[in-house]
């Protein structure tokens, strides 16, 4: 499947309350693929949702492995349909940065542990428990879904905004 381009913001689709998926079927599979390939290949990207590559349906992977912040406290790569939160714990304020908002970073306030359920490409249904980065992560793609940006959750305008200086 190939990488598909990023929407950046002020796109319209980003701030869309995405659908839900009814059945998992060769374009939900089709799309999983894309997301993957578009994670892949975006700089330092640990997870990407649909709406970013314009599909407004309740689909996003992660994956943190590979970061320095995930290496060792991570599920591996999680490919989520519906996902929902049903619990969360503690909180922490943490630098995200996002492929829709390519030029900024900014200070935002989550949850240190979750668990999240969801209903995995092959139909299964999920439940995990996430902490630290990987948690971060999960609820940054989950906020794409609900068509909310980490712009929308930063600390302070005045203190937590910042322009990136590189993107990797």
């Amino acid at each position: 499947m190939p990488n598909q381009p990023i929407l950046h913001y002020p796109h319209p689709v980003l701030k869309k309350v995405c659908h839900r998926v009814e059945a998992i079927d060769a374009t939900i599979e089709s799309l999983v693929a894309d997301l993957l390939d578009t994670m892949h290949a975006g700089p330092g990207s640990v997870g990407v949702a649909a709406p970013q590559i314009g599909v407004t349906l309740r689909v996003c992977v992660v994956d943190v492995s590979a970061s320095r912040h995930g290496k060792d406290n991570h599920h591996g790569q999680l490919c989520m349909i519906n996902p929902e939160i049903v619990a969360r714990q503690g909180l922490a304020v943490m630098r995200e940065g996002c492929m829709s908002v390519p030029d900024y970073t900014g200070d935002v306030e989550r949850a240190t542990a979750i668990t999240v359920r969801f209903t995995a490409p092959d139909g299964a249904l999920r439940e995990i428990a996430a902490s630290s980065f990987e948690a971060v992560a999960i609820q940054h793609e989950m906020d794409h879904l609900d068509g909310i940006l980490f712009l929308d959750r930063i600390v302070s305008i005045k203190t937590g905004l910042f322009r990136r200086k590189s993107y990797a």
